[in-house]
């Protein structure tokens, strides 16, 4: 079973950036995707953004232009690089791993983003 340990999240004013990390605990195939979901407080888990050898990254049209999602192979690993934050980014962000039928998920960071 594939764990997943992320970092990043911290509280940042409007306008501000923070750089979010997501490493598996073992090799993740580059055709498999790996990318963010996020939850607050009374809204359903969504798409964040996700990328896969092969395809364009996907990005929720709240975040895009403003996120970019990567990944390191050879450190089994995922990045999500947040920009221009506004309070509605404000949730916790699950790593997340589709390999085959199964998924992954990371424990969760926080992501505060208030004046």
């Amino acid at each position: 079973q594939v764990q997943l340990v992320e970092s990043g999240g911290d509280w940042v004013r409007p306008g501000g950036s923070l750089r979010l990390s997501c490493t598996a605990s073992q090799t993740i195939y580059s055709g498999y995707a790996m990318g963010w979901y996020r939850q607050a407080p009374g809204k359903e888990r969504g798409l964040v953004a996700t990328l896969r050898a092969g395809r364009d990254p996907t990005y929720a049209a709240s975040v895009r232009g403003r996120f970019t999602i990567s990944r390191d192979n050879a450190k089994n690993a995922v990045y999500l690089e947040m920009n221009s934050l506004k309070p509605e980014d404000t949730a916790v962000y699950y790593c997340y791993v589709k390999a085959d039928s199964m998924e992954f998920w990371g424990q969760g960071t926080r992501v505060t983003v208030s004046s």
